[in-house]
């Protein structure tokens, strides 16, 4: 049969067969597909070399993975250089042999990651690989790494970032995955599947209304007089020395309090993306997606007094020149706040979830804490239930006392 989208379609709907069957392509001689008793569809290139000997095969990719017509040309490519003397089988196992850790886990975040996830995706992950995987087992071969090497390497990163250590090992096991379709490793060899994991505890922090006023109170002498030099320490501080802090610093922490943003979604907020006259934030690229933000009478206070200083509605240190990006993050101005506020060790993406935390205790429902949150999973709006049932028990106890007091007459 002529192997095309709709015959491969056929035969992977088709009852899955007692042992490995294979199709051969009637127009590429050559070109082919088989499906194992797994129900799993690979398409394969066979040739004879030049110098003779046995037909070799090499497998192109998994349907799926690859479409017909690009399992088609790269067949005919694969023959073409078999015809010419190369062996593509020999240059495919050289390649694995030669393809480094570092390299593997590179290509997976450029090729794929970057064509299918968020641009801010493929960064991450290029900070776990710079930061954990390549000073530790970069330069090993792709296909000599062990189970034990991952472990021991895993173990190393722990000592200093214990939850990093688990976001680095899951991107190496995603990079094995995807390499082994490719055809950079072995299939089914993945040296960081089955790694022992650090615990992990789901953090919820909400802020009390006295920790709010404390931030507040730290974001208003930062940004009128100014923290003194060295602050936490003011003993060691020069006398009436104080640095203040750009209003659009504690405008954004201000944002995300009153909002829920997340901290990307206010640092990348575009001026052309707020409709001040509705209400509104139109954000084009967040976690979920389009997302509109509705807003309060309060934000939209805290966004008309947010200096325009270019197209970003935080003003970073390249606002209003000719190659402007958004602040790239708010790590020391929130250092400084939390520190002088007493609340160390509090996060930024602790305001997300004490905006939540007030919604549901003052006895919004869960599904508006979530649109307004914009969680595309209502199990993810689940982890304020707790706070929620408090607000039920509160409207219960006032409803049910005023039934009390007329059944008992008083």
């Amino acid at each position: 049969m002529k192997l095309t989208a709709a015959t491969v379609s056929e035969i992977m709907d088709s009852a899955v067969p007692n042992k490995t069957k294979f199709y051969f392509d009637d127009d590429v001689v050559g070109f082919g597909m088989y499906r194992t008793p797994g129900g799993t569809g690979t398409f394969f290139a066979e040739f004879r070399p030049v110098a003779g000997g046995s037909k070799k095969r090499i497998k192109l990719g998994r349907v799926g993975t690859l479409k017909a017509n690009e399992a088609r040309e790269a067949a005919r490519k694969a023959i073409s250089h078999a015809g010419l003397g190369k062996d593509l089988a020999k240059d495919r196992a050289d390649e694995r042999a030669s393809v480094t850790v570092k390299a593997l886990v590179e290509k997976y975040i450029d090729e794929f990651v970057a064509v299918n996830k968020k641009a801010s995706s493929a960064e991450f992950y290029r900070i776990m690989l710079r930061k954990h995987i390549e000073p530790r087992i970069g330069t090993t071969k792709a296909v000599a790494l062990t189970r034990v090497d991952v472990q021991r390497a895993h173990a190393a990163m722990s000592k200093t970032a214990r939850i990093s250590a688990n976001r680095a090992m899951k991107l190496l096991s995603a990079a094995y995955g995807w390499g082994a379709k490719i055809g950079y490793v072995p299939e089914g060899f993945n040296p960081a599947s089955g790694v022992d994991l650090n615990r992990e505890e789901g953090r919820e922090r909400f802020l009390t209304v006295d920790e709010m006023k404390r931030l507040g109170e730290a974001m208003i002498e930062a940004e009128t007089v100014g923290f003194p030099v060295n602050a936490g320490d003011a003993k060691h501080a020069p006398k009436g020395q104080r640095i203040k802090m750009h209003p659009s610093v504690t405008g954004a922490i201000r944002l995300i309090m009153l909002t829920g943003c997340r901290l990307r979604e206010i640092l990348h907020l575009r001026w052309s993306e707020v409709d001040m006259e509705r209400g509104l934030l139109f954000l084009p690229d967040s976690k979920t997606g389009r997302k509109t933000v509705v807003l309060s009478a309060a934000a939209l206070a805290v966004l008309k007094e947010m200096p325009r200083v270019g197209i970003y509605v935080v003003a970073g240190d390249s606002a209003s020149m000719p190659d402007e990006k958004p602040r790239a993050d708010l790590k020391r101005p929130w250092a400084a706040i939390t520190k002088r506020a007493g609340l160390d060790g509090l996060r930024i993406h602790d305001l997300r979830h004490s905006f939540a935390s007030v919604g549901a205790w003052s006895g919004l429902g869960l599904p508006v804490i979530g649109k307004l949150l914009g969680h595309s999973d209502v199990s993810t709006t689940q982890r304020y239930a707790h706070i929620a049932d408090d607000a039920a028990r509160r409207g219960a106890d006032v409803i049910a006392n005023q039934i009390a007091d007329a059944l008992g007459g008083k």
